[in-house]
């Protein structure tokens, strides 16, 4: 059995280490003996006193100063490439890459010979030239490519092994709404986002959606500090409705899920496209209904007027249209939960996990 050596940049509570640490916990339980190399202090530190996991942490956090943010990752990359030749004279080991950032170690294991395998959460035919050269970069050193969606493999153009396989929800999450069948419409009806603090993720859209829409609730779950969230809401002019709660970073997401009646993304996909949906997979397992952008991973997850909706996420006036028919026509919701909550059966943990551990294992 191969030893597995995992390199994740930044370890915080966001989609690729919560993903990360599903797919370690798996592995550790299948009886692999795994490294993890990863900054200190979110979801993946859940894993510290499992038998077989070792870890070796490093001081890393983004900063709004963008000079400090690039010096402190080019300081990780030469940090953890001379760390990684640890192993030159060690056998059967595979180099983990979770994300296409960590290429300091992804480099020495490619210099080494040893297997290298990038799970790629990224888009990397994008109009930012830094993720386009770390593409270059996996492409050239990379053995196998772990994709996350069919529109993502396609954007990656590299002769080397591309499998597609999509993302589940955690265990905990699954069994937690695994008898829910249908949800049912509250009087309190509640639109759930979860989002990282960024423009593009549609933050400013989701206020303007609450202001269309007084007659219903909005919550914002936001993965970054408070102080932060302040910060991004006053330099962008941004005014709270009194329909609307904001959350900063959550440990146990769970209670938003159980307490919302729809959940929508509104990532734009003329400054970004989603390569997967999670947060739709999560809401989908919590049978909501569910509204996504048209293009991108995360629409291939939803069949529009089935399970959900596919709409154009600057048409801020068509979707509050379609938030209020969702939520008068019981009809269409009952119908809308019943199929979303059948959809998310095809996104399973263990033929996740048992795609990742065949890969890992063949030659």
């Amino acid at each position: 059995m191969k030893k597995i050596v995992c390199f994740h940049l930044y370890n915080d509570y966001s989609g690729s280490p919560r993903v990360l640490a599903m797919i370690l916990k798996g592995l550790q339980k299948k009886g692999y003996s795994i490294d993890i190399i990863t900054s200190n202090g979110g979801i993946l530190n859940q894993l510290m006193y499992s038998d077989r996991i070792k870890f070796k942490f490093y001081k890393y956090h983004f900063s709004t100063n963008k000079w400090h943010t690039t010096l402190s990752y080019l300081f990780i990359q030469l940090y953890t490439f001379i760390w990684s030749f640890k192993y030159l004279f060690k056998k059967d080991i595979v180099f983990y890459i979770n994300t296409i950032l960590p290429v300091g170690p992804a480099l020495a294991g490619f210099l080494m010979r040893k297997e290298v395998i990038y799970h790629c959460h990224e888009n990397v035919r994008t109009s930012n030239k830094f993720y386009f050269l770390l593409g270059k970069i996996m492409g050239k050193i990379a053995k196998k490519i772990i994709c996350v969606s069919s529109f993502q493999s396609k954007q990656i153009t590299t002769k080397k092994d591309i499998i597609v396989v999509p993302n589940s929800v955690s265990l905990k999450f699954y069994e937690h709404f695994k008898s829910i069948k249908k949800k049912e419409l509250s009087k309190e009806k509640t639109v759930l986002m979860l989002s990282s603090l960024k423009i593009y993720k549609g933050i400013k859209e989701f206020f303007q959606l609450a202001q269309l829409l007084p007659q219903y609730l909005f919550t914002l779950v936001i993965n970054d500090e408070q102080k932060n969230i302040d910060i991004f809401l006053a330099e962008n002019k941004i005014s709270q409705p009194f329909n609307l709660k904001i959350y900063s970073q959550q440990k146990n997401i769970i209670p938003f899920y159980e307490h919302s009646s729809l959940l929508i993304s509104l990532s734009n996909p003329k400054l970004i496209i989603e390569t997967f949906g999670l947060t739709a997979i999560e809401g989908m397992t919590a049978a909501l209904p569910v509204i996504v952008p048209t293009i991108g991973g995360i629409a291939e997850v939803v069949n529009h007027g089935i399970d959900g909706f596919k709409l154009d996420v600057n048409d801020i006036q068509k979707i509050a249209e379609y938030i209020n028919r969702i939520f008068t026509d019981s009809n269409l919701y009952n119908k809308l939960s019943i199929n979303a909550k059948k959809n998310s059966e095809n996104y399973n943990y263990n033929k996740m996990l048992n795609q990742i551990i065949n890969i890992i294992e063949t030659k």
